[in-house]
């Protein structure tokens, strides 16, 4: 008698406390580490970090990643941090700091830029709420595991920067929405690149394919079966590939591809589905979305 493995509990998830200097990028940090697929919690109580990860411990590897943005505000002494952080001593989760800083000139001319005050200035200056604030953080950022300093630093270089530092964990990729939409009723406004696929025969003009749609097998075999459709989708398929590596390159995570013919029955419903299929393929999340199925 054979007996089955014992299951395995799955792997513990990944924690990262993102922190760092007001007006540094932490915000633009978490929205990295989001693009990248983690699950992003923002500002979140000091207290409430070792219950966040002991439920992302019994989560089942539902949530692989958890990165959590720590405010100066969330304490009033560095010692709530670290007293969060040894809570956490029992878990198997074992929580990275990636600390995020920036030169006093430049935090000023970053407030000052947006018209905000520093969250600890009071009734003081800019500087004097920089200044208190990396007083406060001085031994925090001396024990944090990643330091990144974004005095000169746009937000594809802090990406890319995020991306040296977990290079491991972090595996970029596009999300790509493939939408077929009819011409007659409007390009989508959310379009990054736009097929045209009118060139090819219609459907509408065959009797027996006028009612059905593009997502029907025999309007599907018509569409995909034309000489020139085999040609135009390996074509546009490498265009896809090149465009792929420059989003990634330029930090740009989710693009929206818009396969259109006259009214967005026919022809752009079977080549979006076929053009997701090999998206998929190229290992690109692809979704497929019909704007205009059942408009007529």
């Amino acid at each position: 008698m054979t007996t089955s493995p014992e299951p395995t509990d799955p792997a513990p998830p990944e924690l990262v406390v993102i922190t760092g200097m007001s007006g540094a990028g932490r915000t633009t940090a978490a929205h990295c580490f989001e693009d990248f697929g983690w699950y992003v919690v923002d500002n979140l109580p000091l207290e409430l970090l070792p219950s966040l990860a002991e439920l992302g411990s019994r989560a089942s590897g539902s949530i692989p990643r958890l990165a959590v943005i720590v405010d100066v505000r969330a304490w009033t002494f560095h010692a709530d941090l670290h007293t969060a952080l040894q809570a956490m001593g029992e878990l198997p989760v074992k929580p990275r700091i990636v600390f995020l800083e920036a030169c006093d000139e430049v935090l000023v001319r970053r407030f000052e830029s947006v018209r905000r005050p520093h969250p600890l200035q009071s009734k003081g200056r800019v500087l004097d709420g920089i200044r208190k604030e990396r007083q406060l953080l001085h031994e925090l950022r001396h024990q944090a595991d990643v330091v990144i300093d974004t005095s000169h630093l746009n937000i594809h270089q802090l990406s890319a920067k995020i991306m040296a530092a977990f290079a491991q964990t972090l595996v970029p990729n596009l999300r790509a929405t493939v939408m077929s939409f009819g011409y007659k009723y409007g390009l989508p406004m959310d379009a990054d690149l736009v097929v045209d696929c009118r060139f090819l025969p219609n459907p509408h003009w065959v009797p027996e394919l006028r009612a059905l749609t593009g997502q029907d097998a025999p309007v599907r075999d018509y569409v995909l079966g034309q000489p020139q459709v085999e040609q135009f989708l390996q074509a546009y398929t490498t265009v896809l590939s090149l465009v792929t590596e420059g989003y990634l390159r330029e930090a740009k995570r989710y693009a929206t591809i818009a396969v259109g013919c006259t009214g967005g029955k026919h022809r752009s419903v079977a080549i979006a589905a076929e053009l997701a299929r090999r998206l998929q393929a190229m290992h690109i999340h692809a979704s497929v979305l019909h704007r205009d199925v059942g408009r007529e």
